[in-house]
């Protein structure tokens, strides 16, 4: 067996620099992943007042959880970019870097004189990753954009709430998360390309766009068969039963996507009459007639509990599970087992979620979120600049 090296105890990243000039969301969970995998992300924060989301209740010890949670394990640089001295700095950080990640408006980075065409110049195998409401081109570049903007936008409300109620938000950002997460899915990619003798890559990637891919079979069924998708509720546009149900206490949801999944939940649910119901008889008879069916199935749910449900239906081989609150979902057994919930740092009290990659010698420490500025010495003595220039740039507001 090969002797397991630094780099894949550390992460598959380690050894790689990601200048992270992100905010909010959206950018800052692609570098929370970057970093969680091994890189060393600097975040370039605004003197002063930093990532806007340092500021956003609710707070613990005087830190904002919101800001905490997606930059841990990163380190923090303030730097003036709207001064010479300032640029001259980040410039110098880009020329040693691997990776660039900034989610401001489209030009706000060539403004700047940061672009990509004029960053290539100095670095031409950056990695450079631009994240944007509606991506760098098309007549919607310019306008701001956030998570509820792309939902809306996107079609994805349309399709979200109950069937005879208001359009709704999905209850998490999506919008931001699903466009962190195929913008680290572009830098793998990029990175992988560099490594077998490529150049650098820019990403382009569009809340819009993001939302639209995410939502692919809603689209494909408007666009090949004609149907506009609806809201449903927690029921599923393509299979029955595929939904939230009622129990005599609490709901449970069941999923049921084959045959043999089917047979195996009605002689569960004692039941076996409903196989040979003719309105009933496949998988595409039971979704057009699912007002069939779900009171059928609500009329037996409600005999008995969730917890007896879900004890016959899982000894069945019936896929099922409660619907958990939140921290009902923490206290999980299976939640506990997989330690996806840690502190950082350790003893600290301060609990999250921990990024979900499991890859073999592989450690998963995360280390604490930054405090504004708190590496800005460190990295500028690693960039070469002298105690006295770093005094300089103390003085004049630089840094």
């Amino acid at each position: 067996m090969p002797r397991e090296t630094e780099t894949a105890k550390r992460g598959p990243l380690h050894g790689i620099k990601v200048v992270d000039a992100t905010h909010m969301l959206a950018g800052p969970y692609s570098t929370w992943l970057l970093a969680a995998l091994g890189a060393d992300v600097i975040k370039v924060e605004r003197p002063g007042g930093g990532d806007y989301t340092r500021s956003i209740a609710p707070f613990k010890d005087d830190e904002s959880i919101y800001f905490n949670s997606v930059n841990r394990s990163k380190r923090s640089v303030t730097l003036n970019l709207k001064q010479e001295e300032g640029k001259a700095v980040f410039r110098r950080l880009l020329e040693s870097a691997d990776v660039f990640v900034e989610n401001n408006r489209a030009g706000v980075m060539e403004r700047l004189g940061f672009g990509y065409e004029a960053v290539r110049q100095f670095n031409p195998g950056l990695v450079y990753a631009s994240i944007s409401g509606f991506g760098q081109d098309g007549p919607y570049k310019h306008l701001p954009s956030f998570d509820v903007v792309a939902q809306a936008m996107s079609g994805m409300m349309s399709i979200t709430g109950e069937e005879f109620g208001p359009p709704a938000r999905v209850g998490i950002s999506l919008g931001d998360i699903g466009s962190g997460l195929f913008t680290t899915a572009g830098v793998l990619a990029a990175l992988t390309a560099r490594a077998r003798g490529g150049d650098g890559a820019f990403i382009d990637i569009s809340m819009l766009d993001c939302q639209l891919a995410m939502m692919e079979n809603a689209v494909a069924r408007y666009l090949q068969a004609g149907e506009v998708p609806q809201r449903l509720g927690s029921r599923h546009a393509l299979i029955a039963p595929f939904q939230a149900f009622p129990t005599a206490d609490e709901p449970i949801a069941i999923c049921v996507d084959t045959e043999e999944q089917w047979q195996r939940m009605c002689h569960a649910m004692d039941r076996a009459c409903w196989i040979d119901d003719p309105l009933l008889r496949d998988g595409t008879l039971r979704a057009q007639n699912h007002a069939h069916l779900e009171p059928l199935m609500n009329a037996c749910l409600v005999e008995q509990g969730r917890e007896w449900w879900l004890a016959v239906l899982q000894t069945a081989d019936v896929p099922c599970s409660p619907i958990n609150s939140v921290p009902e979902a923490i206290a999980d057994p299976q939640v506990q087992y997989r330690g996806m919930i840690v502190e950082v740092p350790e003893h600290s009290g301060r609990r999250y979620v921990k990024h979900p990659f499991t890859i073999s010698g592989m450690e998963t420490t995360e280390q604490a979120p930054p405090a504004l500025g708190e590496h800005t010495v460190a990295v500028l003595q690693e960039l070469g600049y002298s105690p006295m220039q770093i005094d300089a740039f103390q003085a004049n507001g630089t840094v």
